[in-house]
């Protein structure tokens, strides 16, 4: 009795970690479109959602979406709570303390969004006295506090993105540094969009903004790196990033270099 319950508990065992073995659980934060959303239905969409299920047919895996804020991504990825962060997020040195990534996928530049004819522009001295909204927890933020908020300008953190544009429309803020393509899809494409557009020109710093977007993994996770970059150098090859690219950042070179 004792031998047939063990035999029948270790065929559990290997049947749940079959199971497991071809399933990935993406962390998403779904507030920031035109990279994840959910749409009138209730759906998860966007680059980042068709480009990750893309990914799992070419890995011949089954997708899962957990979602939580951008900031707890990190946390979650390391608490278990999903197997990889698909969420628009750059490779950088400071999360690399963290957590693991796989190759870069796409790069996005960064850009203000604010008010046309604005006296605002992308630098210390173009927003000195001005007050500049950020996502929290991303690069962007880090830019901003890093380059800005040192020099007198305030900066100010919002748990997801539509909170700043809400912000931005009632005067609380005179901008907001965001991914050129989710400002232009966001914001700027939208009714309530008119009167705004981006302010000077793309900022930069590779050490703070990072080599490209990829999708984060724990620390030391070889086996599910090595299974997503075989399935990136497949979607990249057969050409669906650079399809997907032109339907949802249409003149936006997203090419890692």
């Amino acid at each position: 009795m004792k031998l047939k319950a063990f035999v029948v508990g270790l065929g559990l065992v290997c049947s749940f970690s079959s199971f497991a073995a071809t399933e990935l659980r993406y962390g998403v934060e779904a507030e920031y479109p035109p990279f994840e959303s959910r749409n009138a239905s209730g759906e998860l969409e966007g680059f980042d959602i068709e480009l990750g299920n893309a990914i799992c047919a070419a890995a011949a895996l089954k997708c899962n979406w957990v979602e939580t804020s951008f900031d707890a991504l990190i946390p979650g990825l390391v608490a278990k709570k999903f197997d990889a962060i698909n969420s628009a997020m750059n490779i950088t040195d400071q999360r690399r303390q963290s957590i693991d990534f796989t190759q870069p996928i796409y790069r996005i530049p960064s850009q203000l969004v604010g008010k046309t004819g604005s006296a605002v522009d992308a630098t210390p001295e173009g927003l000195k006295g001005k007050t500049i909204g950020v996502l929290q927890g991303s690069i962007q933020e880090t830019y901003a506090k890093e380059h800005w908020e040192k020099q007198g300008v305030t900066v100010v953190s919002y748990k997801d993105q539509n909170m700043a544009w809400g912000d931005l429309l009632n005067g609380r803020i005179d901008a907001s540094l965001v991914m050129s393509a989710a400002g232009q899809a966001g914001f700027l494409s939208k009714p309530q969009g008119k009167g705004f557009g981006f302010i000077g020109k793309p900022v930069s710093d590779d050490t703070i903004l990072g080599s490209g977007i990829g999708y984060g993994l724990r620390k030391g996770d070889e086996a599910t790196k090595k299974q997503l970059d075989a399935a990136i150098d497949k979607v990249r090859a057969d050409g669906t990033i650079d399809k997907l690219a032109k339907k949802y950042f249409p003149g936006i070179d997203v090419s890692v270099k």
